[in-house]
């Protein structure tokens, strides 16, 4: 499982999903990281500027986490079978152990 997590500052939850362009990413085996990555995305790759209809960096992921994200993006996600979460913790980390303990 891939789990993706909005950062822009690389340390804290990012909390406008749209415009954000770094995202860390952690690969998930039986419940645990077993490797975290950041991906960093030009401005036109970002979810507010590129087009829903075109292949996305982070189509490849099983779920997207972040501080906060607009209802056209949570359905842009949904068709592309990304579940989305939205977040009150502030450190990724957290937010990753709080998805993983609720699924």
């Amino acid at each position: 499982m891939k789990i993706a997590v909005t950062s822009q500052n690389r340390k804290t939850v990012t909390q406008h999903a749209g415009r954000c362009r770094k995202f860390l990413i952690f690969h998930i085996v039986e419940g645990l990281v077993v490797k975290k990555e950041l991906l960093e995305l030009p401005k036109e790759q970002s979810f507010r500027e590129s087009s829903s209809q075109l292949p996305h960096p982070l189509d490849d992921v099983d779920v997207l986490i972040t501080g906060g994200m607009g209802s056209g993006l949570a359905m842009r996600l949904q068709e592309k079978g990304i579940e989305s979460i939205t977040t009150e913790d502030d450190d990724p980390e957290a937010a990753i152990r709080r998805y993983l303990n609720m699924s």
